[in-house]
Parts: structure tokens; C-alpha cells; sequence
């Protein structure tokens, strides 16, 4: 059994739903587990997408990203 395949396009379009209704749940994972169905995908799959978005949000997320692969192309 393989994994479907989504597009970054459709990654990216669940993730503005949940932040677009987030407000409408009483928790971010309600919101994640009401609009996975919607999207075609399993609610785990979307709130890793959503939690990528977040980080990539975060400024010092995103320096702690970057140095990792720093770090990983100088061991090569």
C-alpha cells in the first residue's frame, strides 16, 4: 500500500482552511480532524503540514532549520 500523493498547492490550501477555522473549533486538532476528511488525507498528515507552517512562521525556527543543514552539508 503506497501513500497518496498531495501537491504542495493542496498542502498549502488545507492549512489556510485551518486557520481560517480554527476560531470555529474549540481546539486546533477539532479543527485539523473536521477538514482532513474535506481535504482527502488523514488528520495526522494535515497537522504535520500545519505544524511546518508554524515553524516556518517562527523566525527561530526557522535559523535552527537552517544551521541543521549547515551542519549536515559540512559532514558530506
Amino acid at each position: 500500500m503506497t501513500k497518496p500523493k498531495y501537491t504542495p498547492e493542496i498542502g498549502e490550501r488545507a492549512v489556510q482552511l485551518v486557520i481560517e477555522s480554527e476560531k470555529d473549533y474549540p481546539s486546533n486538532w477539532a479543527a485539523v480532524s473536521a477538514i482532513a476528511p474535506k481535504i482527502g488525507c488523514n488528520p495526522e498528515t494535515l497537522r504535520i503540514w500545519y505544524q511546518k507552517y508554524l515553524d516556518q512562521q517562527n523566525p527561530v525556527k526557522v535559523q535552527q532549520i537552517s544551521d541543521q543543514e549547515k551542519n549536515e552539508a559540512n559532514r558530506t
